[in-house]
């Protein structure tokens, strides 16, 4: 009889926790749904915003009408700036940010993470510092350096120069590359490799998170950049979407019948790339076992 009671209690105590982490997924797949509508909300009525021939800015204006939904604005858009420039212009300045951001950043993560050489800790407390300063102070000593002295102004390189190395990136490199076993580089070195040959063939397949996650961090700001390219472009068709976008909006979208509407337009297509790429990307957002390619 006693041992029946003891089986019994221990089947509670072990059914218990189990019910209590049912009810709790049971709430918390609600709170969810909610945070997933909250964030998505804005996205939406700006999409559908976009849409409306006819402004409608209050919060029935979500529920989108047939008869009120036509691509008017996005066709105003293209007929008074050309949005194919403007996309090739943001592309090249963007995918030279970042190749300048990967490649710098690779090169300097790794040697402060892996070299061993006089002065290292003051360089990496030097680069830290550079985080702290505003990219307004330096905008005018750079445009006077990149514009009057290198002649670079209206180029793609003049906008590219001052983004191609990023702090943030390397201090993520050098990070991921600490937590890369020692023995690994130890173990190639022993076998004659060169620095360059570790880096490639041992150090980069292992972080592939961090290449990514670097690459969609620079991404954004170099995509929605407006100060840096609007003072260094001069011409029309040197200029990247987000300043087309922006003169767009000042100079022609106040004139228009759904005003409100053309600027939520210009703000889808300035958006749309970057919410593709990072819907494409979000699965790389994973942690590595770096611990696995060491064995015993």
């Amino acid at each position: 009889m006693v041992q029946h009671v003891r089986v019994a209690r221990v089947a509670v105590t072990t059914q218990h926790p189990e019910k209590k982490r049912q009810t709790w997924i049971g709430w918390r797949l609600p709170v969810l749904i909610l945070g997933a509508i909250g964030f998505l909300f804005p996205f939406y009525y700006m999409f559908i915003g976009s849409l409306q021939t006819t402004v409608d800015s209050s919060l029935s204006g979500a529920v989108p009408n047939p008869g009120n939904l036509s691509l008017g604005n996005y066709r105003s858009i293209d007929k008074n700036i050309d949005l194919v420039s403007g996309l090739v212009n943001s592309g090249v300045f963007t995918g030279g940010v970042l190749l300048g951001t990967v490649v710098f950043g690779v090169l300097a993560g790794y040697a402060l993470a892996q070299l061993h050489f006089r002065g290292r800790g003051l360089l990496f407390g030097a680069m830290l510092l550079v985080q702290v300063v505003p990219f307004q102070l330096l905008t005018i000593p750079l445009y006077v350096l990149i514009v009057r002295d290198y002649g670079l102004g209206d180029s793609y390189l003049g906008m590219i120069a001052p983004f191609a190395i990023n702090s943030t990136a390397v201090f993520v490199f050098r990070q991921y590359f600490l937590q890369v076993p020692s023995t690994l580089f130890d173990a190639a070195r022993i076998d004659g490799a060169s620095e360059l040959r570790i880096l490639l063939r041992v150090a980069l397949p292992l972080v592939k998170p961090a290449l990514v996650t670097a690459m969609l961090m620079t991404f954004i700001g170099p995509w929605n950049e407006f100060l840096w390219p609007f003072l260094i472009t001069k011409q029309q068709n040197m200029q990247p979407l987000a300043v087309s976008l922006a003169n767009y909006i000042s100079n022609v979208a106040a004139r228009s019948d759904n005003p409100y509407g053309a600027i939520l337009a210009g703000a889808c297509v300035l958006a749309a790339p970057a919410v593709v790429i990072f819907v494409a990307f979000q699965r790389h957002f994973v942690s590595t076992n770096l611990g696995s390619g060491v064995k015993g």
